[in-house]
């Protein structure tokens, strides 16, 4: 019997030059229509990998982890420094294009903030260094201090205790080691309300009050602080 061979299947031309058109592995810069460039790794004509994104209006430079044409992973965002050169803006991690998981932003040369982000907002833990001096540490949401936290100002003073909507709030501790003094209580958008101020390492402190706090004299002070923070608390709520 004759041997009939199987006819060769034969791709369409099209989709072999679409194929051979699209970006993937690792390529040479590509410029887009608007002068951005970037240089890097390729998946399915989106940026896939390791990779560098230049801004041409700004600039910055990315350089980092991307999936799916977005900055996912790890990666650090540069931009120019005066008198030449670039300086780094952001390190850390990265979600569909924003500052997500643990990471650290420079707002200035003297002014970062090291911990946590969500959404490109810093929110869950965090340390803040101001350009005074003052550090704050503590729980963040929604990008200002929220939760339990501490501010330590640049003489060594510090609160400690609850935070909403970047302001004392709640119940708190205030230490004045420059005074020897300790005020515990209730706070209000960064006012204290109520709460008592007794003596706290006086002797010791660099630069005392002149005299002791006195003792309080009421039959029952703690009934009447008490009542007085619950007040405030409530009104909280």
């Amino acid at each position: 019997m004759p041997h009939l061979k199987q006819p060769k299947k034969v791709q369409q031309l099209w989709k072999e030059w679409d194929y051979a058109a699209q970006k993937k592995g690792i390529r040479h810069t590509v410029y887009s229509v608007n002068g951005d460039e970037y240089t890097g790794e390729w998946l399915n004509n989106k940026k896939h990998g390791k990779g560098t994104y230049r801004w041409k209006a700004t600039g910055a430079i990315y350089d980092g982890d991307w999936k799916n044409g977005k900055r996912n992973g790890f990666g650090t965002l540069s931009i120019p420094a005066d008198g030449g050169g670039f300086k780094k803006q952001y390190s850390g991690g990265w979600k569909n294009d924003k500052r997500h998981g643990y990471g650290t932003h420079f707002y200035s040369e003297t002014e970062y903030y090291e911990g946590e982000w969500y959404a490109d907002n810093r929110s869950g833990w965090g340390r803040m260094y101001y350009t005074d001096g003052n550090i704050y540490e503590g729980e963040w949401y929604d990008d200002k201090c929220n939760g339990q936290g501490m501010l330590r100002l640049s003489n060594e003073n510090r609160y400690e205790g609850s935070w909403r909507d970047g302001k004392k709030n709640g119940p708190g501790k205030f230490f004045y080691l420059d005074k020897g003094q300790l005020y515990e209580g209730v706070w209000v958008d960064d006012i204290a309300k109520c709460g008592t101020m007794k003596d706290f390492g006086r002797d010791g402190a660099p630069d005392p009050t002149q005299y002791p706090i006195p003792t309080i004299k009421l039959a029952d002070p703690d009934a009447v602080l008490a009542d007085a923070e619950d007040q405030f608390l409530q009104e909280q709520d």
